[in-house]
């Protein structure tokens, strides 16, 4: 899927007059529901395609190189228990981690990868900023680099998990720094590297002030007791009553 397409898909950029979006091509004034996650939309995901690239392109010889590579691989946990922990089949992770292995020899990932996956997938916008955060949320432990079961416990929870599961993943990203609470400069800078990266040229066009309209909107509804700080319980409460706000936080399928 291409770049461009993302931006008419998504459900978190309004369009070009700025209105609210309008997810799955539901009537306007219909329900909002929450689409279902085809095998077709679990490919939309830049990084699962960009591991299932890297599996396809491994070569036949790849065995020596893993017997070399061995002893400064990070080994990752038996299938069997990350099966048990995610959302991803047996044959599923098979694949997601011999893609891993042939991009990360090392067995982790660093920022610099993070940023090179989106900047080939949005190369109309900058995506370094956007990548940046993103790293950050998925490097739970803060060491700099990202292994394969944080990795796939991750991508379990954005594509597969609950409605719960990826709001609180939601917030993690916003929390940018990790204090268990987002600030409105904090939901601006997320807010502002997405739009960065969808670029200035996506159909449908996007204003410069967009970004901020949207962040004052959310933060007003979700800052409940007017304390300048949004919880993850507010967060959670107010993105699941407000059809408007999970309209527009379909990041998940859109930027991920």
């Amino acid at each position: 899927m291409q770049a461009d397409e993302k931006a008419v898909d998504g459900g978190l950029l309004p369009d070009a007059n700025g209105k609210e979006p309008n997810p799955g091509g539901q009537t306007e004034g219909s329900k909002w529901q929450r689409p279902r996650l085809s095998r077709k939309s679990l490919m939309k995901c830049c990084l699962v395609k960009w591991i299932i690239a890297s599996t396809t392109q491994q070569g036949p010889d790849s065995s020596d190189s893993d017997l070399e590579l061995s002893m400064v691989r990070h080994q990752p946990e038996g299938l069997e228990q990350l099966q048990a922990q995610t959302q991803f089949t047996r044959k599923e992770l098979q694949s997601l981690y011999r893609g891993f292995k042939n991009e990360c020899p090392s067995g982790l990932v660093d920022e610099e990868t993070f940023k090179s996956i989106y900047s080939q997938f949005f190369p109309q916008g900058d995506a370094t900023t956007y990548a940046h955060f993103l790293f950050n949320a998925f490097d739970m432990d803060r060491n700099g680099s990202i292994r394969f079961e944080d990795f796939v416990l991750g991508l379990s929870v954005l594509l597969r998990g609950s409605v719960t599961e990826k709001l609180r993943w939601a917030f993690n990203l916003y929390d940018i720094n990790k204090d268990g609470y987002i600030t409105k400069e904090e939901m601006m800078a997320i807010m502002t590297s997405i739009y960065d990266m969808m670029g200035r040229y996506t159909l449908p066009s996007v204003r410069d002030d967009s970004p901020g309209e949207h962040v004052e909107k959310f933060f007003q509804k979700m800052d409940r007791n007017r304390d300048g700080v949004v919880t993850i319980d507010e967060f959670i409460e107010t993105c699941q009553k407000d059809e408007n706000i999970m309209a527009s936080m379909q990041l998940f399928e859109n930027v991920i």
